[in-house]
């Protein structure tokens, strides 16, 4: 009897995930523990491994689907044998055929108007296709109207994709030229004089201008409520493939871990009282202990151990005395925590992730180390889990390797400080009434000023840097 494969949860937080590739084809041969397919939810690739063995029947999505968890995705089976219900896809990849939908009437279209045109500005549509909920999620915060749109999912299905491929498309408008817009009258160009294109009230076109005398516009027929008048001058807006692309370009679509960084590092900004304090501290110590853990005997396993190891030991041992940095904001509630859940940025081809270390503060510095560099790994291999990218409470980020001296990074709401680590630099300071270049390193806190003050910030680094400066010392208790 054929046995159904079931999408995993991928963590407690994900809800859906898109199929990235199947590793496995249909009629193939299927073992225990096979990867059947590469999936990605909006933080992470992983592997989806079969939990039977025979032959893999039929698969129910393709790749670029979005698929719920817990939703069957495949069959496998003895060859030759019959899929529950004929779902799926043959043995030559072709999917089953869709039962007969009823007639769609669509409304007479005028000579300026396109389908594709009208799907995507009226709220008002008989073109009613099924909407995935991320899909759906998405349009509603954008004010698309999804069902609306050609889906390119399976059977017509529209998924995320096809809304952002509605919302790439869309003129942007000042919102004098929307309010005009919505009146009715005006037609908007494919792109205005605004910044970066966009359309003002002085781009909007009269419609009478473009061509349609008075009588025409008597006699046009009626639009949906709210629509936007149209013309031949938004077919921009008529397909995803927009009329900016140049062979001098590159076409990237925003999906993925990247399209999470885009949307997070915005509503970050839009949505807390960012301020950044800088300071640094001497860092000889810290270069003095790096070395001797280098030339340390190998056997004591402590030669891989870094300068942002030793920092994070630093923060995760300084933090629980300043609860007030180490917290989440919900918006109406200030959440202090006595466990230090350090996040740690990690650069990766796929865009920044932020995998955390959980009770930081309980580790010795080689088992932080062993932990940091775990989640690393596991990060540039497109093997970390969604849990392991959530629940921090406070984050470090280290651009010291490349040399910067000084940044601003971007809070990780909803946590309310982040720290910047730059490159060590040479620094006048006087001792014993002479001035010597000691070298120091950059640090960087961005709080959220909604919930924390300048000063209870500046203790922080204060402390922080005391205990870099010392952290031989700091190892000892």
């Amino acid at each position: 009897m054929a046995t159904p494969i079931v999408m995993p949860k991928q963590g407690n937080t994900v809800e859906s995930v898109i199929i990235v590739d199947w590793k496995k084809q249909v009629g193939e041969a299927v073992a225990v523990d096979d990867v059947l397919c590469e999936v990605e939810t909006d933080k992470a690739t992983m592997e989806v491994p079969s939990t039977v063995a025979g032959t893999l029947l039929a698969t129910l999505f393709a790749a670029g689907d979005e698929v719920p968890v817990m939703a069957t995705i495949a069959w496998i089976g003895e060859a030759g044998e019959a899929v529950p219900g004929g779902e799926g896809r043959g043995a030559k990849g072709e999917e089953a055929a869709p039962p007969p939908a009823a007639p769609i009437e669509t409304p007479a279209l005028s000579a300026t108007q396109s389908p594709n045109l009208a799907i995507a500005q009226s709220p008002i549509s008989n073109l009613q296709s099924p909407v995935s909920p991320r899909a759906r999620h998405l349009a509603e915060r954008k004010g698309i109207e999804a069902s609306a749109l050609a889906g390119s999912g399976p059977g017509g299905r529209v998924i995320e994709r096809d809304v952002q491929a509605a919302i790439a498309a869309q003129p942007k408008l000042t919102p004098v030229a929307k309010a005009m817009v919505a009146e009715g009258g005006f037609a908007v160009p494919s792109q205005g004089s605004g910044p970066g294109g966009r359309v003002t009230s002085k781009d909007l076109v009269k419609e009478q201008a473009m061509g349609r005398g008075a009588d025409k516009e008597k006699t046009k027929p009626a639009e949906a409520p709210g629509a936007i008048a149209q013309s031949p001058s938004l077919s921009v807006v008529q397909s995803p493939i927009s009329n900016l692309q140049s062979p001098e370009a590159e076409i990237i679509p925003l999906k993925g871990v990247r399209k999470v960084i885009a949307e997070r590092m915005l509503q970050s900004l839009q949505t807390t009282a960012q301020l950044t304090l800088n300071a640094s501290a001497d860092a000889r110590a810290l270069q003095a202990l790096r070395k001797r853990l280098k030339d340390s005997p190998e056997a004591m396993g402590v030669r891989g151990i870094t300068i942002n190891d030793l920092v994070l030991f630093a923060v995760a041992r300084t933090l629980p005395a300043f609860p007030g940095l180490n917290a989440l904001f919900t918006g109406a509630e200030i959440h202090q925590y006595r466990t230090v859940h350090l996040g740690v940025a990690v650069d990766t081809p796929r865009g920044l992730m932020v995998p955390v270390v959980r009770n930081a503060e309980t580790l010795s510095l080689r088992q932080l180390s062993a932990e940091a560099k775990r989640l690393a790994t596991a990060c540039l291999e497109s093997k970390i889990t969604p849990d392991e990218l959530t629940g921090g409470t406070f984050t470090v980020t280290n651009l010291g390797a490349f040399g910067v001296e000084s940044f601003t990074p971007v809070l990780n709401p909803p946590q309310v400080a982040i720290l910047g680590v730059s490159s060590i630099q040479l620094k006048p300071t006087e001792i014993n009434d002479k001035v010597k270049f000691v070298p120091h390193i950059g640090l960087s806190l961005t709080i959220n000023h909604q919930v924390v003050d300048g000063a209870p910030a500046a203790r922080f680094l204060q402390a922080l840097g005391q205990a870099i400066a010392t952290i031989d010392l700091l190892l000892v208790g």
